[in-house]
């Protein structure tokens, strides 16, 4: 393990832009793996939508507690979320595409944070459609509401029923893969690869791709380097 602790180094030395990916893998041990849990008993189509979270608010601030607010407001970043924003305060990570809604990366001091599913920064009322963009309003204890008309709020990446929605997702994702296009080294941390086709396809020839996963996932194949082991471990050697 050693040697690919000073592998990873020495790519990281190498590099003039190194991007990190990261998934759920680096909050899981902070209960944000619940989501699954909690939106697998409902059908996730459902709850994800303004006409749901208008009838059910509390169910639906519910769910969003138990799957992401506790670990956000009351855990907060994990060790590795530290260990990225202070790589990038020493100017040796340039940025972090992730799937993650829960804003830990931003909250442990990162400044160069795509989030390509949205997340609780960007919000939008169920109702008249005004924008709010502030986690904050999530860590109140109470179901967040629009400060014009009064309804709930849900994070706009997940509203389909407003046309901005869709714009969110597709210029977060042009936003990730345009990051990518720019890296010469690619960290992939925590993900099995959600919608990695969308941002990797992007990647320049010779650009490379190091995994830090305990467990295999479709980026063994095409990774230069597969580190088998917790990711804060590997951050620490780099450290």
């Amino acid at each position: 393990m050693k040697n690919e602790y000073s592998q990873l180094k020495e790519y990281m030395d190498q590099s003039s832009k190194t991007v990190a990916v990261t998934g759920a893998g680096i909050s899981y041990l902070y209960g944000v793996s619940r989501l699954k849990q909690s939106v697998g008993r409902m059908n996730a189509g459902r709850i994800f939508s303004a006409s749901y979270v208008r009838k059910k608010p509390e169910e639906f601030y519910k769910v969003m507690k138990n799957a992401f607010l506790d670990a956000t407001f009351v855990k907060g970043p994990s060790t590795v979320h530290k260990q990225l924003a202070e790589l990038e305060k020493q100017g040796r990570l340039y940025g972090i595409v992730t799937q993650n809604l829960d804003c830990l990366h931003t909250i442990a001091g990162s400044q160069n944070v795509v989030e390509f599913q949205g997340s609780f920064r960007d919000n939008i009322c169920t109702e008249c459609g005004s924008r709010s963009f502030d986690y904050q309003v999530w860590n109140q204890g109470q179901m967040p509401r629009c400060e014009k008309c009064g309804a709930p709020l849900m994070p706009t990446g997940f509203c389909r029923e407003f046309k901005v929605s869709e714009e969110v997702s597709r210029d977060s994702m042009k936003k990730a893969a345009d990051m990518i296009a720019e890296a010469d080294l690619v960290i992939v941390i925590g993900t099995t690869g959600f919608r990695s086709n969308e941002y990797l396809s992007r990647m320049k020839t010779g650009t490379k791709l190091v995994q830090i996963n305990p467990s295999e996932t479709q980026f063994d194949r095409i990774a230069d380097l597969n580190i088998r082991a917790d990711a804060a471990d590997a951050l620490s050697a780099v450290l």
